[in-house]
């Protein structure tokens, strides 16, 4: 039996008396409503989806199984769906029982056309309210573990928060951009969890890491004796990843010939093993990763543009940590407190003049980087950051003694010359990146012998 249902079916009906099914069939479509009908009820239940936004309208006495069966086959699956059930045999031990078994509504026949139609409408109105209240529920929860997963409150990682949420379950292949350390994986695996693939395979490969020699058996698979030491079939990651996600990792670095491959993949959504001539169906979403400006590289022979503009569908850019401003000491807290409850070690606080070096420092491992960091710090290390601050200006090297007015004079240079290093238009700009007033920063440039000029602004007079 083929279940005759569509996105558009607002009405199941299930009756075994042919005259009947058809009179509340016409009945319900001269009303509007898009009904479907069946004679039984047999495989009814394991052909509905949990969330079909339709009702049920079923006979009770039928053969094979019944519409009490029905009904709780159908609510083992989906509790909330409404189910509403007729017979000619009503009595009231019977309605009871449905009624305590969940049905909807009951309706003993004869009973009007009305009755039914508003019967109906009244379900289908419960139905699209639940299924409303499902969807909130889901994009909250979704939220939340975009959330965990990706923390802080900058207003760059909260919009690709939600450029996530909007692509996970489009099925659209996706590019993601960022540097080294920023989170690729990480954002490839939340599209993934969050997609309707999430019950498939997520298979991560970084084609950066694969011998050249390796990488299309890598990749393709390949058959016996397609190559020298080939003795086995062996099963690629495109194929492996069938009904799931694969996540390509620098994919900036594959051979021309490779990317020839992988484009005709895409394209024809098929691939042929090494030494094979079958190509085989797949089911798959591709997600790949590069640090690299693919455009600048195709304009470079090195990537084809062709594959570029294939992959550049739905691009997602990560922003680099030193983009995120406080999120900086979130992660790092994070990644702190995880750290010390792994190794048993009881929670540190940061200084004031160690969350300046956090927020100052460059990042240029990103999250990685400060998760290593902060790993450092749940030990009982130092940062392991004043080198960076020293090697941004060595003549302002804070000094390993002195009083305590000599270091905080020394760490405030320091903190202001790694912020000069740092692009900034004008005098403005950099007190605001440090926090103080301009004329407090004109007075501490001229304090500590540093000149605005020379570090690549205007002068700091044509600012005032």
């Amino acid at each position: 039996m083929t279940l005759p249902l569509d996105a558009r079916t607002q009405v199941l009906l299930i009756d075994d008396d042919p005259h009947l099914r058809q009179a509340l069939s016409q009945t319900l479509d001269l009303a509007g409503l898009k009904v479907a009908t069946l004679a039984d009820a047999r495989g009814v239940a394991a052909r509905i989806e949990r969330d079909w936004p339709g009702v049920v309208v079923s006979d009770i006495r039928m053969p094979g199984i019944d519409g009490m069966q029905l009904l709780e086959q159908l609510h083992q699956q989906d509790p909330e769906l409404p189910v509403l059930l007729i017979t000619g045999h009503g009595d009231v031990p019977l309605a009871v029982q449905a009624m305590r078994a969940g049905a909807y509504d009951f309706l003993e026949k004869p009973f009007a056309s009305d009755e039914l139609l508003d019967s109906v409408r009244r379900a289908l109105a419960l139905r699209r309210l639940v299924l409303d209240n499902r969807s909130l529920r889901l994009a909250l929860s979704d939220r939340h573990e975009l959330s965990a997963r990706l923390i802080g409150q900058s207003p760059a990682i909260q919009r690709l928060r939600e450029q996530i949420g909007a692509l996970a379950n489009i099925g659209t292949d996706v590019l993601i951009l960022g540097e080294t350390g920023a989170g690729k994986e990480v954002v490839a695996r939340a599209l993934h969890d969050l997609s309707s693939r999430r019950g498939g395979p997520f298979v991560a490969i970084n084609a950066g890491a694969l011998a050249e020699s390796v990488v299309e058996s890598e990749l393709f698979g390949h058959e016996p004796g397609a190559f020298t030491g080939a003795q086995k079939r062996r099963i690629g990651k495109f194929e492996f990843a069938n009904g799931g996600t694969l996540f390509l990792d620098e994919i900036e670095s594959m051979s021309l010939e490779v990317q020839v491959k992988l484009l005709r993949l895409l394209q024809e959504r098929a691939v042929e093993r090494l030494g094979g001539n079958q190509l085989i169906p797949l089911d798959i979403r591709v997600i790949a990763a590069t640090k690299e400006d693919l455009r600048q590289a195709a304009d470079q022979g090195r990537f084809r543009a062709d594959l570029y503009y294939r992959l550049n569908v739905a691009p997602l850019r990560i922003p680099p940590l030193r983009e995120r401003g406080d999120d900086i000491l979130l992660l790092f807290q994070h990644f702190t407190e995880a750290a010390g409850k792994r190794h048993g070690l009881p929670p540190r606080e940061l200084q004031a003049c160690q969350r300046a070096l956090l927020l100052r420092h460059p990042w240029p491992g990103n999250v990685r980087e400060l998760q290593n960091t902060a790993e450092r710090f749940a030990l009982g290390l130092d940062l392991g950051l004043e080198l960076e601050l020293q090697l941004s200006d060595p003549a302002g090297a804070m000094p390993s003694g002195g009083n305590l007015s000599e270091q905080v004079e020394a760490f405030e240079r320091a903190l202001i010359s790694a912020e000069l290093s740092r692009p900034h238009g004008s005098l403005r700009s950099l007190a605001e990146a440090l926090g103080i007033p301009r004329k407090t920063l004109h007075d501490k440039l001229r304090k500590h012998g540093l000149n605005f000029a020379d570090a690549g602004g205007s002068s700091p007079e044509d600012h005032e």
